[in-house]
């Protein structure tokens, strides 16, 4: 299991990364100030760091810095509210191997921490399988029966979400935290407008309505 350390002085979008990445499988541990984050990244214990540069203390530069002069090749995904063109060059020149500015969408995220990991030869799965769904997370090729189904980029993270938890009952808030990020709104009904396409292409039965509480997939 891959280990991910989350450096964020945001208690609200660390506790959203949390229960995201660990819903996925991942490992990981949080930290709040710049002089945790760069003890911590030095120790050799983690995969993958996800490091916020206004942290408290050293800032995220200085985080960076102080890896990268000590030869330290733990990859790096930046976190940052800055979306100028300079300051996300600033970003890779110090070090970092990837950027998001906020706020994000969790789905991409999980991208790129799956890109990350795979560069490290993580062992995180590349293909997911509930009954006679297939995913392939790397291609995003999703199979039924053996049968291709085109999916959207937001279905097929509904869908992973869904199969990663098959057999659990999901809140449409927790639904909406995976594929839509953080920050949306909780009363929107996109939840229900995609589960129903989704029904549409892999089957009517294969996504449960719990009535008052969420939905589930189907476990077999």
């Amino acid at each position: 299991m891959a280990r991910i350390l989350i450096a964020e002085d945001d208690l609200q979008i660390a506790a959203f990364l949390d229960k995201g990445l660990r819903a996925n499988g991942w490992a990981t541990t949080h930290v709040t100030e710049g002089e945790q984050a760069e003890e911590f990244g030095l120790s050799g214990d983690f995969d993958l760091l996800i490091l916020d540069i206004g942290l408290a203390g050293r800032n995220g530069f200085e985080v960076l810095a102080a890896l990268r002069a000590r030869g330290h090749r733990l990859p790096v995904l930046v976190l940052t509210g800055r979306a100028r063109a300079h300051d996300v060059v600033a970003c890779l020149d110090a070090g970092a191997d990837d950027y998001m500015t906020k706020p994000f969408r969790f789905e991409e995220l999980l991208a790129r921490v799956r890109a990350r990991l795979r560069d490290v030869g993580s062992d995180e799965p590349r293909t997911l399988v509930a009954g006679a769904i297939r995913l392939d997370l790397w291609t995003r090729q999703v199979t039924v029966h053996d049968r291709d189904v085109a999916l959207t980029g937001r279905e097929f993270v509904l869908l992973e979400t869904l199969i990663r938890h098959a057999g659990r009952v999901l809140s449409r808030q927790q639904l909406l935290s995976h594929a839509w990020g953080y920050d949306f709104d909780p009363g929107t009904n996109l939840v229900n407008v995609y589960v129903s396409a989704l029904r549409k292409k892999l089957g009517e039965d294969v996504i449960e309505t719990m009535r008052g509480f969420g939905y589930r997939l189907r476990s077999s």
